[in-house]
């Protein structure tokens, strides 16, 4: 009887305990607004990978091709794969996307549901499969592999008919079962327009949401790719920031509204959007998306690359950097060492969190398992919280002696939602609080980059707008260490002329210098042409060349109401007396494509004075906007 009574003594102050601890633990927030699926929460965790645009455009020095190439143009002297990868691992980049076929619709894999693919190319004898070699390249390196599909294919003869849809759903299937796990899967916004088409060139025109019917066609790629996020229509997994600038939105919400793309708002999203739409931010690393020789000298700096790190990943985005291979089939030389100097810096830079060893306090706390150090453990899957009534808390890192950081990350556990509007970062220096910054929304992260580096005792998150309780997932504190500069270069392509003794006899707008520095950033900016008034430049060679034609930049920056020419006047002079016509036309797609522009002159002729007269943009916009003139002494 005694056994049993002291068991029953024991049950009898356990069951309250027990009670006491199941009533006391704390359930999880609810989820408040758009959350993320699955495979949205693991992409959000690439923040970098790679674009590789390689295919015919590489041979035809084009970046749209029309459709009519011979597939024996495309001829690698030397492809590598595995030095592709190599380049991408050395930049940082954790994945990788391949063009498997651009608007031309050339095919990088040898299918059999078109003539104009690889298998009718010299690589390898007809016998090659691209998007089979960098698959395996990108597995053997441990990087995630995506896929690049036009919707466009100026080649095929039904293009805008309903034959072509069944083509294009086939190719969707070839390459979602042909080549292992995608991480991400890339339809083009470009749709319908001139082309070949079999040989009726003509142009064709859709409405590509009717046409394509975009949720049968995700729905396709999730059916075989369940975790490849699908990027840019209504309905995808992953929207395009609104420029190929690299520039995100500051902020850039990653929910959007429930309606078609607007380019306005995809830059920024939307806060509260219906819809976990988040943004990938592109950009090249050459001004063009194809490798072209004469944009050599114009590679993106190491310092450049960091500046597009801060306006995308530190913005809460992906950054999704293009690596043109060259015609050997390799990344240029000098490409590799700026991506190495670049992805060092990045290494370097977050390889140690200097909030590692403080201790974490927070003026409220939701409870065990929730509780503030859950900031430091380096768990994605664990976040420090408060009650719910609780919305606008303060989270202090007590930090050991002699920590100096100039770069702050913060990230919200997106499982749970976009729950804070805007907060602080605050550092006690001296025994005072100082606010290092204040910016608006958190989302998959937010790095803070400071002019200068900070020495603090303590440093606090405050939390000074938020419709729910804050839900955050890290504060991590770093070091930021500056790329290796990397000398410029002149181009590899002995016909394009240098610039560097040209100059400016004359200019409808001040600032046209910029035109001839060799600088994609810079640019020459003026009130846009009207009817009568022209924008014109005449620039001077400093001496009798041989030329072919000249090229023209458009710029790539995002500014509110500038565009590049619609189209040009040419004319060319010995004098600068006598001057004779070398060739009017539109520019092709430079609104939207902004690549560089290569015209041929009628013929080679020796000149010393090139006048180039713009009578419109090719947009609507208050101000014209060029980064750079050149030319060539070979025709393109």
């Amino acid at each position: 009887m005694i056994l049993r009574r002291r068991s029953l003594i024991a049950a009898g102050l356990a069951a309250p305990f027990v009670s006491g601890l199941a009533h006391a633990a704390p359930r999880a927030p609810a989820p408040f607004g758009a959350t993320p699926s699955p495979r949205q929460w693991r992409w959000h965790a690439r923040e970098q990978y790679a674009f590789v645009h390689f295919s015919m455009n590489t041979f035809t020095d084009k970046e749209w091709g029309y459709g009519d190439e011979d597939p024996r143009r495309f001829d690698p002297s030397d492809f590598s794969a595995d030095q592709i990868v190599a380049a991408a691992k050395a930049g940082n980049l954790k994945g990788l996307i391949l063009t498997a076929k651009h608007h031309d619709g050339f095919c990088l894999w040898p299918t059999r549901l078109t003539e104009h693919c690889i298998r009718n190319s010299p690589y390898k004898g007809g016998r090659g499969d691209l998007v089979a070699e960098m698959a395996a390249a990108c597995r053997k390196a441990g990087l995630a592999f995506g896929l690049y599909l036009s919707p466009w294919d100026r080649n095929h003869p039904e293009y805008g008919r309903a034959g072509y849809i069944d083509y294009f759903r086939r190719q969707i299937v070839e390459l979602c079962t042909g080549y292992g796990e995608l991480f991400e899967f890339w339809f083009d916004g470009a749709n319908g327009g001139d082309g070949y088409y079999g040989g009726a060139r003509e142009t064709r025109r859709i409405d590509a949401p009717r046409y394509y019917d975009w949720p049968s066609m995700i729905a396709l790629v999730h059916r075989h790719q369940p975790m490849a996020c699908t990027f840019d229509p209504l309905g995808a997994d992953i929207r395009w920031v609104g420029n190929e600038d690299g520039v995100a939105g500051d902020p850039c919400w990653p929910t959007m509204p429930n309606h078609p793309y607007v380019q306005a708002e995809g830059n920024s999203g939307v806060r509260g959007g219906a819809l976990w739409w988040p943004a990938e931010t592109n950009t090249s690393i050459r001004p063009g998306w194809f490798y072209h020789s004469d944009e050599d000298s114009r590679v993106r700096s190491p310092e450049n690359l960091v500046r597009f790190f801060d306006t995308s990943v530190a913005r809460g985005t992906t950054m999704n950097l293009n690596i043109p291979p060259d015609r050997r089939g390799r990344i240029p030389d000098h490409d590799v060492a700026v991506l190495k100097s670049f992805g060092d810096a990045i290494r370097a830079s977050f390889a140690t969190d200097l909030a590692q060893g403080a201790v974490a306090s927070a003026s409220h706390t939701r409870g065990t398992g929730f509780d503030p150090a859950r900031v430091l453990d380096g768990n994605r899957e664990t976040y420090w919280s408060t009650p719910d009534g609780i919305t606008t808390p303060t989270l202090t890192l007590d930090l050991p002696p002699g920590r100096s950081f100039d770069l702050i990350r913060v990230r919200e556990y997106l499982p749970l939602g976009i729950r804070v509007t805007r907060f602080a970062v605050e550092a006690e220096v001296g025994g005072r609080w100082r606010r290092l910054a204040t910016k608006t929304g958190i989302g998959a992260q937010r790095i803070i980059r400071l002019d200068r580096p900070v020495s603090a005792r303590r440093v606090r998150l405050v939390v000074l707008e938020a419709p729910v309780c804050p839900a955050i997932g890290e504060v991590a504190l770093f070091r930021a260490v500056a790329p290796v500069p990397v000398a410029p270069i002149v181009s590899s392509d002995p016909s394009v002329l240098s610039t560097a003794g040209w100059r400016i006899v004359s200019a409808s707008a001040p600032g046209a210098e910029r035109l001839l520095d060799n600088d994609a950033a810079t640019i020459w900016l003026l009130p846009a042409p009207t009817p009568g008034r022209p924008a014109i430049v005449t620039i001077d060679l400093g001496t009798v060349q041989a030329v072919a034609g000249f090229s023209l930049t458009p710029s790539r920056q995002v500014m509110t109401g500038a565009a590049p020419p619609r189209g040009y006047v040419a004319e060319t002079s010995v004098d600068g007396r006598t001057w004779q016509a070398a060739g009017a036309a539109e520019f092709a797609n430079i609104a939207y494509a902004l690549s560089t522009q290569r015209l041929n002159f009628p013929d080679i002729r020796s000149i010393r004075y090139l006048r180039l007269t713009f009578a419109d943009v090719a947009a609507p916009a208050r101000r014209l906007a060029i980064a750079g003139i050149g030319a060539f002494d070979r025709p393109r």
